[in-house]
């Protein structure tokens, strides 16, 4: 793989990575935020929303340990590109059924009658961080990865010239 894919992949975990910890680590100190934003969505069962509210910002934090470490990329990438598939489907979900909501991306879930100007914006960074997730699922082989450490590259197989 090219040097500069290594450092492309390496500037996408860091960057995705560190809007997980962020986004995870603003919610950890109120729960209850969380899953008011959960609630908000209107999209699961009520008795499913607190345990997602509770859960959702230890697994944004794994996550974006995970992804600055570079340790289990690929699966990781591919969990980080669900989640936020997730919450481009959420978001996308109560624009066109006209419920205006504050994400709760970055905490502070639930009613918030301006919210609508922002969704377009929301969806466009979730895009991106999506699509940096997707490459790192494509090429999960980064610049100053502990994957590279603990799992290093097994050099190509020798194709046996024939005898003929």
């Amino acid at each position: 793989m090219a040097i500069g894919a290594r450092w492309f992949g390496l500037l996408a975990r860091l960057v995705v990575g560190v809007v997980w910890i962020v986004a995870g680590a603003i919610k950890l100190p109120d729960p209850d935020s969380s899953v008011t934003a959960v609630r908000a969505y209107q999209l699961l069962p009520l008795s499913l929303t607190s345990p997602v509210g509770h859960a959702l910002p230890i697994l944004e934090v794994v996550v974006g340990l995970l992804l600055v470490l570079g340790l289990l990329t690929r699966p990781v990438g591919l969990l980080s590109a669900l989640m936020q598939l997730a919450f481009i489907i959420g978001i996308a979900s109560v624009w066109a059924r006209g419920i205006s909501i504050n994400c709760g991306c970055f905490g502070d879930g639930g009613a918030d009658p301006d919210a609508a100007s922002s969704y377009p914006w929301e969806i466009a960074r979730d895009v991106g961080l999506l699509l940096l997730s997707l490459w790192l699922v494509w090429r999960p082989r980064t610049q100053l990865s502990l994957d590279t450490l603990l799992f290093p590259e097994r050099p190509a197989a020798a194709i046996p010239e024939s005898s003929t």
